[in-house]
This record gives structure tokens, sequence and C-alpha cells, in this order.
């Protein structure tokens, strides 16, 4: 188990090792329990007192949605990262035998790449990366073009990107999308604890234009890797193509920073995100969601293309912004 000092030594692993992701750093274990009072369970692996594999994993027990533990609730990637077999099985093994006397309903490993043939799985989400080619130029030309006379459309708009030190103007463009979509928003205090705690690894590029705000995305760095990971514009966005600029803005400020790969993270398919996604040229990527069930008897379906949540969707597109920022965060803290 990871220790409260040994941040650093997971992280050192964890950036090491070629399959690990920005999900797995040992950050997400504080992220988690004081923005949603979730328990944290993250296992390690030693052999001659190094570590030789790591698994985040997070407790969510809810009267709503079950009690679940996962590799890693709030994220796209997950699961067991391992330099050898003997420390993926000993840590599966921990995993299953935590999850077995938690008495949750499954244990969820959130892969890249299929682990366990035999268990049941989900075959719902696919990630969507591309690699950065050097020159901003080529970047725009690869962009296919209907997409990218979106994006000369908010150039001749006059937006602008900007670099912001908090989370103050974020909050207020992703809550007013998610709003439009009848999802809950996470808390304020979730966002800044995510700037607090991974810095300047965490981003938040705001797009405004004469000095009004648009749209703004807060974006991970690992590594070489980019990964816009929660975004949304204001109402005005639309006619501007707020969002379509924005992330231009993203990809070209990565490019020249020398940065490789543009991570535009998961969605699930037959949404408009997946649309949106493919229409930039990026191809889909299958994401392997494997459960191992324990008092459950069939994948849990927590996710709003369920047909049971339509009802409450429209609902809460109804509802003033204000209130659902209110009601919100204690409704999707429990999601994961």
């Amino acid at each position: 188990m990871l220790g409260a000092q040994e941040g650093a030594r997971w992280d050192a692993y964890v950036n090491a090792h070629p399959d690990a992701t920005f999900f797995h750093r040992a950050g997400w274990r504080r992220v988690i329990e004081a923005a949603f009072g979730h328990r944290t369970h993250f296992l390690l692996a030693e052999r001659g007192g190094e570590i030789v594999g790591v698994l985040p994993l997070a407790e969510i027990r809810s009267r709503l949605f079950g009690h679940g533990l996962g590799s890693l609730p709030f994220c796209a990637y997950g699961g067991i990262v391992a330099d050898h077999d003997a420390a993926f099985r000993a840590l599966d093994a921990a995993a299953q035998s935590l999850a077995q006397r938690l008495g949750v309903g499954a244990l969820e490993y959130r892969n890249q790449a299929p682990q366990h043939a035999h268990w049941p799985t989900k075959d719902l989400y696919v990630t969507f990366r591309k690699v950065i080619a050097p020159e901003v130029d080529a970047n725009l030309n690869a962009i296919p073009r209907k997409q990218r006379a979106m994006v000369r459309k908010g150039i001749k708009a006059g937006l602008v990107g900007e670099i912001d030190g908090d989370t103050s103007r974020f909050f207020r463009a992703y809550s007013a999308s998610v709003h439009r979509l009848g999802t809950p928003v996470f808390s304020r205090k979730y966002f800044r604890l995510l700037k607090e705690e991974f810095g300047s690894d965490c981003e938040v590029l705001t797009i405004t234009q004469d000095g009004k705000l648009i749209a703004s995305v807060l974006s991970f760095y690992f590594r070489d890797e980019v990964l816009p990971y929660y975004g949304g514009g204001v109402d005005a966005a639309r006619a501007v193509a707020g969002n379509d600029f924005m992330y231009w803005d993203l990809m070209r400020r990565a490019c020249e920073r020398g940065l490789k790969v543009f991570d535009f993270g998961r969605s699930k398919r037959g949404t408009g995100s997946f649309d949106f996604k493919k229409n930039w040229g990026f191809e889909p990527t299958p994401l392997y969601y494997e459960y191992f069930l324990v008092k459950d008897t069939e994948v849990p379906e927590v996710n709003p293309l369920n047909p049971k949540y339509r009802l409450f969707i429209q609902a809460w597109k109804k509802m003033p912004l204000a209130l659902a920022n209110v009601i919100g965060p204690h409704i999707v803290k429990n999601l994961g």
C-alpha cells in the first residue's frame, strides 16, 4: 500500500514506465479523497526494495449508484502497471481479494489493452490519440477541410487564448457547457485541487473575444503528451467556433513546446463528442474496461446513455444553472 511519504517513489516509477499514464500518478489519491470523500487503495508491488508494479484504486459507496472499486474513477485510463507477470499477478490477486473483503458490486479496470480474456467487458469507450507534427502549419493542414474551416472561423472572429493561473473562468465555461448536455457538474473544489496537486502539469487555457469569456479547457501534461480533459464554452461559443479554436490553440501551443502526442481523451460511442473528435481526423482506439464481478451479476451501467436516465437528463437541462451548480457536485461525485 502506498504510504503517506512514498508519493515521490511512486511517481518516479510511473514516469519511467512506458505503459503508465497521467492517471496512475500518486496525486490522484489526495484529489479523490479530498474532493469526493472516497477511500483510496493505492497498491504497489516491490522486489528487493524497488517498486515493480502499481495499481491505483478508489472505492465509491453510493445509495444511488452502488458500491464499486475501480482503477480509476474519474479517470479515462487505469489498471495495473507492472514490470513482469509476477508483479502483475500479485497486484491483481490483491485487488480481487480487496474487492471481496469490501463486498463491492464489482472491481473495474480501465485498461488501454485487454488483460483478462474471460472477464466481462464494457464495449462503450474509445480514446483518440494522434501524433503532433513538428511544424504548426503541418498540424493545421492535417485537420480535415470542414473542421479546418471551423478553426479559421474562430481565428477570423478574433479569438485569443490565455493561460489562466486558476480555474475560476474555466468553471464558468465548463459548468455552462455540461448543463446544456443535462449532466451534473463537478465541484469548484475538485478543479482547484487538480490545479494545486499537479501544478504546471495541469494547465487552464481560456479563450476570449474582446475580453469576454468564450471557452476554456483544463489539460494534463504527461511526459511528451497533452491531454485536454475537461473543456466547454458559454452560449456565445458556438457562433464563433469557440471550442474549435480552443482545441486548435492548445494543439498549436503543444507543437511549439515540442510535445509529441495530442490525447483527445475518451468518448462514448454514438455521442456528439465521438463525432467531434472524428471530425478532427483522429481515429478511435478501443478502451478495455474489464470487470471482476463480486456481488453484481452483470456489468454496471452508470452512464448517461442508459435509457433509465433519459428523463433525469431532460429535467436537468431545464434546471437553473446556479441551482444545478449547487446540486450537481453531490450527484456526480458518486458516478466516477
